[in-house]
């Protein structure tokens, strides 16, 4: 059952055509990687899926929520989908705690008794459990960055997008940080990814999206990135040997 479908997504910038009809599905529990030189259109894609941006044409829809629909309840789909991103975006005046327990507070007004508790768990399950109490500037841009995934965690998803996440992190903390993702696959989250990190895609995600001049160019399983149809696709991995 597809939790995620997109339909002839169309989205420009002014005179710039960005997405020029992308299609695709996630089924719930898969994990997709959007793969793509810069430019191809794959961060714009995701963030349409969240309606960080508004697309112009096609259809969108994410755990029920037409997303193309002008009369969306936001505040809805925001409870439904998670998103990280490069940055962390974590507030710097709050423990590692705190800006996890922020969103289930404020949003879903749960006592702050259970949201302590929520945190926790979320902040377990990334391996931050013993930097509850201090501060972002006291913790690594890999722990920033499994931070942040935490803090999403915390709104029980059902979707999680991540926006090259790693892109900003030596090898070391982006390890780290994939080696939290893989977890959140295993239990079963269903995932999409714009990620560089094509060895990461090959072992985990159950499908690839190949995006190309603002099209889906190729998409199959991760066996696409060992037997590329395209020439497209074959030199874009061509680089990352």
């Amino acid at each position: 059952m597809s939790i995620v479908v997109l339909k002839d997504v169309k989205k420009s910038f002014g005179a710039l055509k960005v997405l020029h009809g992308v299609s695709f599905a996630v089924n719930k529990g898969e994990v997709a990687a959007l793969i793509g030189a810069s430019g191809s259109g794959k961060s714009t894609a995701l963030r349409c899926i969240d309606r960080l941006e508004v697309i112009d044409s096609g259809q969108i829809t994410v755990a029920g929520h037409a997303v193309h629909d002008p009369a969306l309840d936001l505040r809805k789909l925001r409870l439904d989908v998670g998103i990280v991103f490069q940055s962390y975006n974590l507030f710097p005046h709050l423990t590692i705690e705190q800006n996890v327990m922020l969103a289930p507070c404020s949003v879903k007004k749960i006592a702050k008794s259970k949201a302590q508790e929520i945190a926790r768990e979320a902040l377990e399950r990334v391996g931050l459990a013993q930097k509850a109490d201090n501060y972002p500037e006291q913790l690594s841009g890999g722990q920033q960055q499994r931070a942040a995934i935490a803090r999403s965690l915390a709104m029980e998803p059902k979707v999680m997008l991540f926006d090259e996440v790693t892109s900003a992190l030596d090898p070391k903390l982006t390890g780290e940080v994939l080696k939290v993702i893989e977890k959140l696959a295993v239990s079963g989250m269903t995932m999409i990814m714009v990620t560089h990190e094509m060895s990461f895609a090959r072992r985990i995600a159950n499908q690839v999206v190949f995006m190309h001049q603002g099209l889906v160019h190729e998409h199959g399983t991760a066996d696409i990135l060992n037997n590329p149809a395209t020439p497209e696709l074959r030199e874009f991995i061509s680089h990352d040997l």
